[in-house]
């Protein structure tokens, strides 16, 4: 291989990569907790979009719980990004771990 067609080859993988987090800067993700009564809804780059709460767990005594959920359905949310961008490099590279590679999503 000469230095031009790996050169022509990474900008090529450059521009799918981009391909790649504007789709996922697109997609919605929702992680839920509390048997759904706490719902994070994040992109796929891991950026919050909204947190939709029951009434019921809007009560002043439920403060704690509510906190609890909250984060575990943020948190949920988030794996679940995480778990849709390593995808979807994965398609890129069909399945071949390449370090740091994901660092780009």
């Amino acid at each position: 291989m000469d230095i031009k067609s790996i050169m022509q080859q990474a900008q090529e993988m450059q521009g799918r990569i981009a391909k790649i987090q504007e789709d996922l800067a697109k997609t919605v993700i929702t992680g839920s907790a509390g048997g759904g009564m706490v719902q994070a809804r994040v992109t796929g780059l891991g950026e919050v979009v909204s947190v939709t709460i029951e009434k019921q767990l809007l009560a002043p005594d439920e403060a704690e719980l509510l906190q609890d959920l909250i984060t575990a359905a943020m948190n949920d949310g988030l794996r679940k990004a995480k778990e849709a961008g390593k995808n979807a490099m994965g398609q890129l590279t069909h399945g071949v771990n390449i370090p740091g590679l994901t660092n780009f999503i």
